[in-house]
């Protein structure tokens, strides 16, 4: 046995776990937190992992905890053997003719209203795969997908800067909303009788707040932005409180068809704003039979009105 794999024997999948969630959070008090261990427990596998490769992999930097080279690296060789492991999983769900493995999500904040109905119903046709969800704003979305972290990802904006394979499943509507009594409730608007309106927005990152934006501009209009929410929840709650108006998406304000008792959608002519929801994936990135099949179930669902046709 060669001196680099008897090395490689010696190393432990906690402590690759440790290094991972390290990395990946860029804390180890995260990470001990993520791996529900002690904080200690973290620092002595990364330690220890570190002994057995031969180089540090971690650097303090003030307050700041950074990778060094051979820890980039690591994280590197982690990623490859993980797409390896990936590979494997596929060629034996083929070989059994079974879908099995696990499914990795990531999904903007706004999908959290239909995503895991989806993927409920995908579940239990296929009990072998598990599925892991992030549910992140869009620029963490983008950075996980620049990171290579998931199998797939369901967002409104896919990023042009990266290779992606996109698919269209369902309408995403973004209207104007307001509380329920709001004195324009029952006016037909122009944007720019708005204008004087306290506007409630998303925080920036967020892809609703871009469409919103770039319509914006597109009409030359400046709102007067009086709040940034981090959540459709608090824009909602702040717009029935009468705190402003602002741009949503339509599935947040709707359950099974019924807006929220709370809110009024405003008639705004250029409104709604005639969205997509995606799932894209990277082109360069293994594509599990998991993952297939969820994509394939996106396109042939019936979503009542609202699928993308063919």
């Amino acid at each position: 046995m060669s001196d680099p794999l008897r090395r490689l024997m010696r190393i432990t999948p906690q402590q690759l776990r440790a290094f991972e969630a390290t990395a990946r959070l860029g804390s180890i008090t995260h990470a001990a937190r993520e791996l529900h261990v002690s904080q200690p427990t973290v620092s002595v596998q990364l330690r220890e992992l570190a002994n057995t490769i031969g180089e540090p992999l971690v650097e303090i930097l003030g307050r700041r905890l950074r990778l060094t080279q051979a820890g980039e690296s690591l994280r590197d060789t982690i990623g490859e053997l993980t797409q390896c492991w990936q590979r494997l999983e596929f060629q034996l769900a083929q070989a059994r003719g079974l879908v099995r493995g696990r499914l990795r999500i990531a999904a903007v904040t706004t999908a959290e209203y239909f995503v895991p109905d989806l993927l409920g119903t995908f579940a239990a046709a296929h009990p072998g795969v598990e599925i892991e969800l992030a549910i992140e704003n869009r620029d963490r979305v983008v950075d996980r997908l620049q990171r290579n972290l998931d199998d797939l990802t369901v967002m409104m904006l896919p990023p042009d800067s990266l290779p992606l394979e996109r698919v269209p499943f369902l309408s995403n509507p973004l209207v104007v909303i307001a509380a329920r009594q709001h004195p324009l409730r029952e006016q037909s608007l122009a944007l720019d009788e708005l204008s004087e309106q306290r506007w409630l927005m998303r925080e920036q990152g967020s892809g609703t707040r871009k469409m919103a934006e770039q319509h914006f501009a597109e009409s030359s209009f400046v709102p007067r932005v009086a709040m940034s929410l981090g959540s459709n929840e608090a824009i909602k709650h702040a717009a029935a409180a009468g705190l402003g108006v602002a741009v949503v998406s339509e599935l947040a304000v709707r359950v099974a068809g019924t807006l929220d008792p709370a809110l009024t959608v405003l008639d705004v002519r250029g409104f709604p704003l005639q969205k997509l929801w995606f799932v894209v994936w990277r082109k360069d990135q293994h594509h599990s039979v998991a993952a297939k099949r969820f994509v394939h179930y996106l396109q042939t669902r019936r979503l009542e009105t609202q699928l993308v046709p063919g």
